[in-house]
């Protein structure tokens, strides 16, 4: 019975090999919701500020929200991100900020991986129950793998 389970688990894991076995984007637009805001770098700014024709300071009184010391994107009365189109999705998809280019393979599932299952709670492109082995695995070569 025990060479049973193990048998079980280690097919289990052989299952979870890379990113597209764990995670198919869908395009639903849930990752765009608020979550305590989507962080925005200081590149980030600049290069959205540029796409959509605006001064860095301007963008960030406009479309910006402080977040301790960092800024995040502002929330429309939706709760869904400043930038979101109910139609377009993102209107800034070819400028999208880092955060939001990595999503969900990200820094904090490597040191808390059950905060993967409560991600997918909102992601209906995240499978759950990933074995954390292979989750991490998976991760930490996707981490490895995004541009900075």
């Amino acid at each position: 019975m025990t060479s049973d389970l193990a048998t079980s688990v280690e097919k289990r894991n052989y299952e979870f090999k890379t990113a597209d076995d764990i995670f198919k984007c869908i395009m639903c637009g849930e990752c765009c919701n608020g979550f305590g805001g989507t962080y925005i770098t200081d590149e980030d700014i600049h290069t959205i500020a540029s796409f959509i024709n605006c001064d860095p300071i301007r963008f960030t009184a406009e479309f910006c929200s402080r977040s301790g010391s960092r800024y995040v994107l502002s929330q429309s009365e939706t709760g869904k991100c400043i930038f979101f189109d109910p139609k377009q999705q993102c209107t800034i998809h070819t400028v999208k900020p880092r955060m939001c280019r990595n999503w969900p393979f990200i820094p904090t599932i490597l040191s808390n991986p059950e905060n993967w299952n409560a991600m997918a709670n909102s992601c209906p492109g995240m499978k759950k129950n990933i074995p954390y082995e292979s989750l991490i695995r998976i991760i930490s070569a996707e981490i490895g793998n995004q541009k900075s």
